[in-house]
């Protein structure tokens, strides 16, 4: 036997048990396009072979293959080479419009408002954004009187910490609620040369600190983006979906020693938030 053929064959038990943590086999036709779909979701990588697509939606090879193949032509799938499989620009377009009725800034900036009223800190909303690698993207904030300049970043600072899942409150609360095939291709990405002294480069703190804002619904920052200042984040959900952050950024020595006003603060406004998307508020913390 090649190793070719080894490794193939030691990859089937564990698409199986893929398979079998997502519930009962399919049973008819709508329900198995949907399996195979949600397979793509649940194995590592981007692209997949036909017997890997089966294994992880617990179908026979020739059922996967006739919904591959009916996904092509919808451009739900995209076939890429012999018997290899990723999903289609027809899954994206579906996700954008999805998204597209998630609350709008007129209806989040009040929330923030609130939040800086009551902290007397930066309130800032990010989502994720999955175009070109996972990624958060600050989509509103209220900062009061203070000048942006103050919080002492260059704008090359801002584009290459704030946007990644490694540093950061946000973008480790995000990352916590991520599919685990997504949080292993943040891991591997190199932490931005500009981060702050407190940022976690060892990877396995790293995925501890995750498990821990599963946990507890929060995370805290300390200098972990730039120094002196330090942030506490909370979740914005959609039912079981991550879909960004509320953060709340204070410099570290107005930080009082007792967190749990600002942390009861910015969950607050994460859950006022997540129901602004039909989300009820006890899934959200």
């Amino acid at each position: 036997m090649n190793s070719t053929t080894r490794s193939s064959n030691d990859t089937l038990p564990k698409q199986r048990q893929i398979a079998a943590s997502s519930g009962k086999p399919a049973s008819s036709l709508a329900a198995r396009a949907f399996a195979v779909q949600q397979a793509f979701t649940r194995l590592p990588g981007e692209v997949h072979s036909l017997r890997a697509i089966a294994g992880a939606a617990d179908l026979d090879d020739a059922t996967t293959h006739r919904i591959l193949q009916t996904g092509v032509n919808d451009g739900v799938f995209e076939q890429v080479g012999r018997g290899r499989y990723r999903l289609g620009t027809g899954t994206a377009r579906a996700g954008v419009q999805a998204m597209a009725h998630t609350p709008g800034i007129t209806s989040t900036h009040g929330i923030l408002e609130r939040l800086h009223m009551a902290t007397g800190g930066l309130a800032l909303l990010y989502v994720l954004s999955p175009f070109g690698g996972a990624k958060r993207l600050c989509t509103d904030y209220v900062i009061g009187d203070m000048d942006p300049a103050e919080v002492g970043m260059t704008a090359a600072d801002v584009v290459s910490v704030s946007r990644s899942l490694r540093t950061g409150a946000s973008g480790r609360v995000i990352l916590a609620y991520l599919p685990q095939t997504i949080r292993d291709l943040v891991l591997a990405e190199d932490v931005p040369a500009t981060a702050g002294p407190g940022v976690i480069r060892d990877n396995d703190a790293l995925a501890a600190s995750l498990l821990e804002i599963r946990r507890l619904g929060f995370g805290v920052g300390r200098q972990e983006c730039m120094a002196g200042w330090d942030s506490i984040a909370a979740p914005v959900l959609w039912h079981d979906s991550i879909m960004g952050a509320v953060l709340l950024l204070r410099r570290s020595t107005e930080m009082p020693a007792d967190l749990r006003p600002l942390i009861y603060h910015t969950r607050k406004a994460a859950e006022d938030i997540s129901g602004l998307t039909g989300t009820p508020l006890a899934a959200s913390v």
